[in-house]
């Protein structure tokens, strides 16, 4: 695909690229990582099918894939094959779809819009909704721990991915971050308190997919080093970016409710540090992760480029 016929939502980034052409990676990935979705979800109208067609509903309502993206750039970016980690790449969407689902439901963040299509439970009610959550969760632990998948891959190693991906979703991962989001709201809070929200709530799944990429693909104990602490760095940014854009994106642009952290008077960036001052804190950080990819060579192009992706998103 040329740079012509890229997606929209991509299309904002093309230029400022050079040499690297990030708006044709990511469609590729996206197309890869959607047929397989198709591939490895069970059909949606197989039974029973108000299950199988709500998990097909929310992981299928579109997105940008870029933690899947950012398993196949890390696999890459220490030599791997992005083919290899594909049952991985699609567990890391399963995953993140299950979160949306879950933090759009009335008991957390009531939202009524998600990718631009209504809510999980605003079409299929709250029980089939969570179940669907719960189903995407469990598909993904099958989709990581199945040896016949592994193509080339050790058992060991893909232990280690798959016990790594399950620590940044606990309660000392993600679902620790959300309690304590849940439990700041209408209160004031500290920047430590902040900091351990956007980085338990967010930045550990981001920094678990690419450090499952390159444990998948053989890294080196420096690689993986590195790698780490590029995802810690981009997955606090992330976030920030988030804060940034539930206050000045446009509902039909972002594909989700806005403004709904304000009205909740949830712990954010901007709440305390005010816009500006997030943005550039986010935008150091992007530059500190793309410092800790100096050892590596153009193959680590895609990780540098989605970063700036990344904060350029405020813009």
């Amino acid at each position: 695909m040329g740079v012509q016929q890229a997606p929209g939502i991509f299309k904002e980034i093309i230029g400022s690229l050079t040499g690297f052409d990030l708006a044709q990676y990511l469609s590729e990935g996206r197309k890869l990582v959607d047929d397989s979705i198709q591939e490895l979800l069970p059909r949606k109208n197989s039974y029973p099918e108000s299950i199988h067609s709500a998990m097909d509903y929310s992981v299928m309502a579109g997105g940008k894939r870029l933690r899947p993206i950012l398993v196949i750039a890390a696999a890459e970016a220490v030599g791997g094959d992005r083919q290899n980690v594909l049952p991985f790449a699609v567990a890391a969407e399963l995953i993140h779809t299950y979160t949306l689902i879950h933090d759009d439901l009335p008991a957390l963040d009531d939202d009524d819009f998600r990718r631009g299509k209504p809510t999980s439970h605003k079409v299929y009610g709250e029980a089939i909704a969570i179940l669907a959550g719960d189903a995407l969760l469990t598909q993904a632990f099958i989709l990581m721990t199945n040896i016949a998948m592994l193509n080339g891959i050790s058992a060991g190693d893909a232990m280690k991915a798959t016990h790594d991906m399950a620590q940044a979703l606990g309660s000392g991962g993600m679902i620790g971050g959300q309690v304590v989001d849940l439990e700041s709201e209408g209160k004031p809070v500290s920047p430590e308190e902040l900091e351990y929200i956007h980085i338990y709530k967010t930045g550990h799944l981001i920094r678990a997919c690419v450090r499952g990429g390159a444990k998948l693909s053989g890294a080196t104990q420096a690689q993986f080093s590195a790698i780490s602490r590029y995802g810690a760095h981009i997955g606090l940014a992330f976030q920030i970016i988030d804060d940034i854009l539930d206050i000045t994106a446009d509902q039909e642009k972002l594909g989700k409710d806005v403004g709904s952290d304000l009205e909740k008077e949830k712990a954010t960036y901007p709440s305390l540090y005010g816009i500006e001052e997030s943005k550039k804190k986010a935008e150091e950080l992007i530059e500190e992760s793309i410092a800790c990819l100096e050892p590596f060579d153009d193959r680590a192009d895609p990780l540098r480029e989605i970063a700036r992706f990344f904060v350029q998103r405020t813009f």
